[in-house]
């Protein structure tokens, strides 16, 4: 069957559609027109998510450039659907009658393998306040093939006390439409866009000053979209632009990002920035107290009170990152730990977020989190999880411990620890030197001697009661495993060791056979969990 000239002329490239009875399959018109050896028009779509069959070639021949080797394919345009409008949508969503196929849907399954019909308690008094448009406060209308806001009059007076608005997943791609919806709903406070793949902004938006939340993530927006956007969003609080690809901060007319003078939430994850000069950048934000940078490229960090010339020329009004409570750098590059020292110069910093980096990673060389806790004086919650005292407490002197038996083999390492003296000094730590026995080998005194609790956890190796044991803290992690052998009669077993700490969630594999409790950090009233090496 031919297609009718209005059915092919409908779609135009750079349009965003949508395959016919899937909306989540959505796409770009990237060519309209013949095929070499087909009859009749096609429709060449660049698919977001893959699963096409081509990269816009067929036999030698290019129609278009698809972005993978197979995210392109030659649709007809009865399979396509250019979407529809806002106003439509929420009929759909809000108003719709439950069709047959729905209502058979609302069973469960009796002993006998029969469908028993269900009917939810309040299902109708919901669908009823939900059909009353000008109640509606919220509507959720991800993946429903949103390509424009309908009429524009129509839209302020059916829906006129939206405050938020999930439009993620839709075929939206012009500004412009975005800024018809915005005006017509003034009540509107919250909107979220991701997944449209938006065009290059162009020409003015109107004033939005009623958003305070606006999320664009996976949407195409850069930073210097984000510079256009923020004259028309003076009021917005929380702006979230995660996964598209940002690897510079480029502010207008400085080397500073200015406005924003209400944002307290940015949301930069799953980008690409990789150098701590380009977060720099956004260290005059008066109000921001929150920054999220999991999932980019950073290696290492700094603050610039810290000997740091950052500022060359520039006269700055207020401390960089003043009022900043919450940094989250998850999964990134970050090992070294004058980073992780440079975060106690933040001002107002309490919370920071370090794993999925090589500092936390021991099998990378980095450290534990009673060591993070000690060199972070300020931090109240580390990787999601509080800090309660006694772990504060406990965390640094057991890190107080594992300086000094240390520095007994290289001095100079001093240098590295900047809170060390402070800490000593504050709990009142006297070195514990070695003394040369009979032997010529290093000997504890007698103030150098931990209660640890000793727990099996093996599945082999039976119900076992917990032991408390008074050990020098010189011993090794080897001569424990043997020691452990005897006390709980593990024999022909070999084992491992694990330190369980307060507040961590996994405890800490002590991998060393030759390293000592003390180097370790291990404490006075710690739990060492026993187990069997498979």
């Amino acid at each position: 069957m031919e297609d009718s000239p209005n059915q092919t002329n409908e779609f135009n490239v750079g349009q965003r559609v949508h395959a016919s009875g899937d909306s989540t399959r959505i796409g770009t018109v990237k060519y309209v027109g013949n095929v070499e050896g087909y009859s009749d028009t096609w429709v060449g779509i660049d698919w977001d998510y893959g699963g096409g069959k081509h990269d816009g070639s067929i036999n030698n021949v290019r129609y278009f450039h698809a972005k993978s080797e197979k995210s392109g394919s030659f649709v007809r345009p009865k399979n396509l659907c250019k979407g529809i409008s806002l106003l439509q949508a929420l009929e759909k969503r809000y108003r719709s009658n439950s069709t047959k196929d729905e209502e058979e849907e609302m069973y469960v399954l009796s002993t006998s393998n029969k469908k028993v019909s269900i009917e939810l308690l309040g299902t109708s008094e919901i669908n009823d306040k939900l059909s009353r448009f000008e109640e509606l406060t919220n509507a959720s209308l991800a993946y429903m093939g949103v390509s424009s806001p309908g009429i524009p009059c129509e839209l302020s007076s059916t829906v006129p006390n939206i405050k938020e608005l999930d439009l993620s997943g839709n075929l939206l791609s012009e500004w412009k439409d975005v800024g018809i919806i915005c005006e017509q709903l003034p009540a509107l406070k919250a909107l979220n866009l991701s997944y449209n793949l938006m065009s290059p902004y162009k020409s003015e938006l109107p004033l939005l000053k009623s958003i305070r939340v606006i999320v664009l993530n996976n949407t195409g927006v850069d930073w210097e979209q984000v510079e256009l956007l923020k004259q028309s969003l003076t009021t917005i609080e929380e702006l979230h632009i995660m996964g598209n690809n940002i690897s510079r901060i480029m502010p207008v007319s400085s080397s500073m990002v200015q406005g924003f003078d209400s944002l307290r939430l940015l949301n930069l994850e799953d980008n690409c920035i990789a150098e701590w000069s380009e977060i720099m950048k956004l260290s005059q934000l008066r109000c921001l107290e929150q920054l999220y940078l999991n999932k980019n490229c950073l290696n290492s960090l700094f603050y610039p009170d810290n000997g740091c010339q950052y500022y060359e020329s520039e006269v700055t009004s207020c401390k960089p990152f003043q009022n900043l409570r919450c940094l989250l750098l998850g999964d990134n590059n970050i090992s070294d730990l004058a980073s992780v020292d440079s975060l106690n110069l933040f001002p107002n910093l309490v919370d920071i977020r370090l794993s999925g980096n090589p500092i936390t990673d021991s099998t990378k060389g980095g450290v534990p989190r009673f060591v993070l806790i000690a060199r972070l004086a300020k931090i109240q919650i580390l990787n999601g999880s509080e800090i309660t005292s006694r772990e504060r407490k406990d965390s640094e002197i057991r890190y107080v411990r594992l300086v000094i038996s240390r520095l007994h083999a290289s001095p100079e390492e001093i240098k590295q620890h900047p809170r060390f003296s402070e800490l000593k000094n504050f709990y009142g730590i006297e070195d514990q030197k070695p003394l040369i026995g009979a032997t010529g080998g290093p000997q504890a005194i007698s103030s150098g001697f931990l209660s640890i609790t000793l727990k099996c956890v093996g599945a082999s190796m039976g119900e076992k009661q917990p032991m408390t044991k008074k050990l020098p803290a010189t011993i090794t992690v080897g001569k424990l495993k043997f020691l452990c052998e005897s006390f709980f009669k593990l024999k022909s077993m070999k084992l491992k060791l694990f330190l369980q700490e307060e507040g961590s969630p996994l405890p800490m594999l002590l991998d060393n056979d030759a390293s000592s409790l003390m180097d370790h950090g291990v404490g006075n009233d710690s739990v060492i969990l026993v187990d069997e090496d498979s």
